[in-house]
């Protein structure tokens, strides 16, 4: 028995020396088979693209308008041969550090196609992630809604709300993810995330991120490579950016994460506790978490501190006094520890130059970091703090 289209007797298919066929062979027509069609699926759509080449364009022509970020020099004695700056991201248009996290995010969100036309732009942030998306919502003619804490400040829900964008409060500050990605599922618009998103939507490499500004800005400064780099942690997209640069660029620079109360990365680095947690939100807005968020990257950074309060709003009222511009309480956290390490750099009889952040300006927080009654109202006692710093300003030790 054969089956069909095979060939029978000896040698059957062989071919004989010299290009003869052997004369048992049988040759085979090949069987016609129609060919498979084609699967074909297009979804062009042709005013989408029209409208997503304009929205792309005005989010890069509003980069193409801002000039750069100032770097401000911190006073301190000649003598001890240390340069300290701030680098003052409160000058963007939105007035913070997120005015470029939200640049990034919503280009990233634009080219993945997953920001439409008409449909919502929905973010969980305690203020000022909210106040830049917003911004650049109404910029490309989205909706906008935040999802945040009830106790966010109100000059940051006025400011969500003069750029068009719309507040959701939530009283527990640990159910605004689920919250944000219900509210997205449910009117058909996009979770932007940037506690999963803002460590990947920002070119770390360069392309005039944060690191690559304060890098040539320094490069006339008499210690351009600074020693420490300090970067507070919201997110965790700012640390992870300048961390990677520095590395990409084989810069010798560490990098210091300063985690204030009530915020769960430090004891998550400390420990290399993913699930690490806190059962209450940080007083400090914009930064500290109650989870360790994607886009922390512990194993990027060098060093952390973790910050008194109290230390903070002391240091953000020095920032004040010393060179009269009144700064966020994140501001404060991490020129705490840029002092600190600072002290610890005269102290062993070392130069260089230390930068840290000026993230937002100190107007959204008149009634907070700038109020003794709210420090009362939350027992924080600011004097010893303020005490250390005024001694370290004059003998560059550090007692707390």
């Amino acid at each position: 028995m054969r089956t069909s289209g095979e060939a029978v007797g000896p040698g059957a298919g062989s071919e004989e020396e010299g290009g003869g066929r052997a004369p048992s062979a049988v040759r085979v027509r090949p069987r016609t088979e129609v060919p498979q069609a084609t699967a074909d699926v297009d979804r062009s759509d042709s005013a989408y693209r029209a409208w997503l080449k304009d929205a792309v364009r005005k989010v890069q022509a509003d980069a193409n308008r801002s000039a750069d970020t100032h770097l401000l020099l911190f006073p301190l004695p000649e003598a001890w041969g240390i340069d300290l700056y701030l680098k003052d991201e409160s000058t963007h248009p939105t007035g913070s550090l997120k005015h470029r996290l939200a640049r990034s995010l919503f280009l990233y969100g634009l080219c993945n196609g997953w920001i439409r036309p008409g449909k919502p732009v929905i973010e969980a942030s305690s203020g000022s992630t909210a106040v830049s998306e917003a911004y650049f919502a109404k910029l490309i003619g989205v909706p906008f809604v935040a999802v945040m804490p009830r106790t966010t400040s109100p000059e940051k829900i006025r400011l969500i709300e003069f750029h068009g964008g719309r507040c959701h409060f939530v009283d527990d500050p640990r159910t605004m993810y689920e919250e944000s990605a219900t509210l997205a599922e449910r009117t058909g618009g996009h979770y932007m995330d940037q506690f999963t998103y803002a460590e990947r939507a920002t070119d770390w490499r360069g392309n005039n991120n944060i690191a690559e500004s304060v890098y040539q800005q320094l490069r006339r400064e008499r210690y351009p490579e600074p020693a420490w780099i300090v970067a507070t942690a919201g997110t965790g997209g700012t640390s992870a950016t300048i961390a990677r640069y520095v590395h990409y660029m084989q810069h010798d620079t560490r990098i210091c994460v300063p985690d204030p109360e009530n915020s769960c990365f430090f004891d998550g680095w400390t420990h290399a506790d993913p699930d690490a947690s806190s059962d209450c939100g940080s007083r400090i807005e914009g930064i500290g978490r109650p989870r360790m968020e994607p886009s922390f990257v512990p194993g990027a950074i060098d060093r952390m501190m973790k910050v008194p309060d109290a230390a903070s709003v002391a240091a953000v009222r020095a920032l004040e006094r010393a060179i009269g511009r009144k700064a966020g309480g994140s501001t404060g956290t991490g020129l705490w520890s840029a002092f600190r390490i600072v002290a610890e750099m005269v102290e062993r009889g070392e130069r260089g130059s230390v930068v840290t952040l000026i993230c937002d300006g100190g107007e959204r927080y008149l009634d907070k970091y700038y109020s003794d009654a709210w420090l009362a109202e939350q027992g924080l006692d600011i004097g010893p703090y303020s005490a250390a710093i005024d001694g370290f300003l004059r003998t560059a030790r550090l007692g707390a």
